[in-house]
């Protein structure tokens, strides 16, 4: 191992390291919870710092390039340290009330996160199944972690039986990609596939291995109509385990699309592109006309995560949908990896004020929880609000510009893919009712006469000024985030 492996697997190795160090500690000393929570968030910080400081020397690669440090990486890698923090600072004010135990969860999560970074980077199909392992295994532990809660353990089996049939999906559509291919390398396929493309139509078992492959990562994004087992799972889990799965797997997902899609696949792009066209229209639109009928606002937060999914999936249809080497193909990928930014901090902090309201066992998420919000507990009610009319696509809030690059993107495309950009407002507007309902229940319904006072911890506290802080800094000054984009982007093309 030389000194450019070192340099490429460096935040990835400190992020298990930490984890083991998490675990350690928690065995040197039992029911120290905060201790080992604090130790993670600290950690993870101090892993995003490494990050930024070898940032300067990419691109580097390790073990013979199955696995690369690029622009792509580092900003994947940042952000999924940054789910990582936040949830483990929204964690603590729900979790420790219901007994459940901290140091458990902060060293799983931790590796379900080094799963994401082994995807942002992995260069080899070998190396990018192993990554999505990774990542699923602690996330089904995780939304099964309130174990004596008969929801949580059933929305935990559906999401290991269905995410289990789509890894082996996904793995067959690998196997029959190598063996038409002869390589796992990324570069290699795509390179195989140079001569495929020009000639038509794909080999039988070529076609069938790209199909197994869509299908296998439309299961992991939960687009429709995969995405059956993400009401239950999302709304079984602990609320700070909802929050990081409607984030955390979903841009580690998109990290692996990028990686397998759009670095090895790319050159039968003009077969799969119609896929994602469909996949987007279906997702976008079929999320948030079932987010129209919640009452739950967890669950109603679930169906929105699905048409936000399809949002994301515009970005790949633009790139997919461009001529090669087009403005409008680099603005398709920095589409999707704008998108996903700005969708993080968002949706996180919507989930975090749910957590809080449920912070005493027994609360539900139900809309009337919500009622008076905004009078008994101003500062959070104002949160919520701001997140919620991100999400909506509010300027000049991130949601708006990120809604924003994506249609750009598309109407930039052309053809077909335009008629997604007009679709994705019109689903923006319908967005608007459910988001605003939440609002008005916070503003203009009384509140409960048993509604108790919101108790706020230093971690919840400091996440959400985290949160709100990114999703209007996105907002407003976009330019930082544009220019990240940019070099991801590069990284691939």
């Amino acid at each position: 191992m030389n000194a450019g492996d070192v340099t490429a697997m460096l935040p990835l190795a400190a992020t298990w390291a930490l984890a083991f160090l998490v675990i350690g500690v928690d065995v040197a000393l039992p029911g120290r919870d905060r201790l080992s929570s604090g130790l993670a968030t600290i950690g993870a910080v101090v892993v995003m710092g490494i990050t930024a400081v070898i940032a300067p020397q990419a691109p580097q690669q390790a073990f013979g390039g199955a696995y690369v440090l690029d622009q792509l990486t580092i900003l994947l890698d940042l952000l999924f340290l940054s789910i990582a923090v936040l949830t483990l600072l929204f964690a603590p004010d729900y979790l420790l009330p219901r007994q459940l135990p901290l140091a458990e969860f902060s060293a799983t999560l931790l590796f379900a996160i080094s799963g994401a970074m082994l995807l942002s980077g992995a260069r080899d199909l070998l190396v990018l199944f192993l990554g999505l392992e990774l990542l699923v295994l602690p996330g089904y532990l995780l939304a099964g972690f309130a174990k004596r809660d008969g929801l949580s353990t059933e929305g935990a089996i559906k999401y290991f039986l269905l995410g289990s049939f789509s890894s082996a999906i996904f793995l067959f559509g690998l196997a029959l990609v190598w063996g038409f291919t002869g390589t796992t390398n990324v570069s290699g396929v795509a390179s195989a596939l140079q001569g495929v493309a020009a000639g038509r139509p794909l080999a039988p078992g070529l076609a069938m291995g790209l199909a197994l492959l869509m299908t296998g990562v439309a299961f992991k994004i939960a687009a429709v109509p995969f995405h059956y087992w993400t009401p239950d799972a999302y709304q079984g889990s602990p609320t700070p385990v909802t929050g990081y799965l409607s984030v955390g797997p979903k841009v580690a997902a998109f990290a692996l699309i990028l990686r397998l899609f759009v670095g090895a696949l790319a050159p039968l792009r003009a077969d799969w592109v119609g896929a994602v066209v469909v996949l987007a229209a279906l997702t976008m639109t079929l999320g948030n006309l079932v987010a129209l009928t919640q009452s739950n606002v967890k669950r109603m937060l679930a169906y929105s995560s699905i048409a936000h999914t399809g949002y994301i999936l515009v970005g790949l249809a633009a790139y997919a949908g461009a001529a090669p080497g087009s403005v409008a193909e680099a603005h398709g990928l920095q589409a999707i990896l704008v998108y996903s930014v700005a969708y993080t901090f968002m949706n996180l902090g919507a989930f975090a004020i749910v957590a809080a309201l449920q912070r005493r066992p027994g609360v539900t998420s139900d809309l009337e929880t919500f009622s008076g919000l905004g009078r008994r507990a101003p500062l959070m009610g104002l949160l919520m609000t701001l997140f919620l009319l991100s999400l909506t696509g509010i300027p000049p809030l991130a949601g708006f510009f990120a809604k924003y690059y994506v249609i750009l993107a598309a109407i930039e495309a052309g053809g077909a893919i335009s008629w997604l950009a007009v679709l994705a407002v019109l689903n923006a507007a319908a967005a608007a009712f459910y988001y605003l309902r939440v609002v008005v229940y916070m503003y203009m319904r009384e509140a409960p006469g048993e509604a108790p006072p919101l108790a706020r911890g230093f971690e919840l506290r400091a996440g959400l000024a985290i949160a709100a802080f990114a999703t209007l800094a996105i907002g407003f000054f976009p330019s930082g985030l544009i220019t990240l984009a940019e070099a991801a982007a590069k990284a691939l093309l």
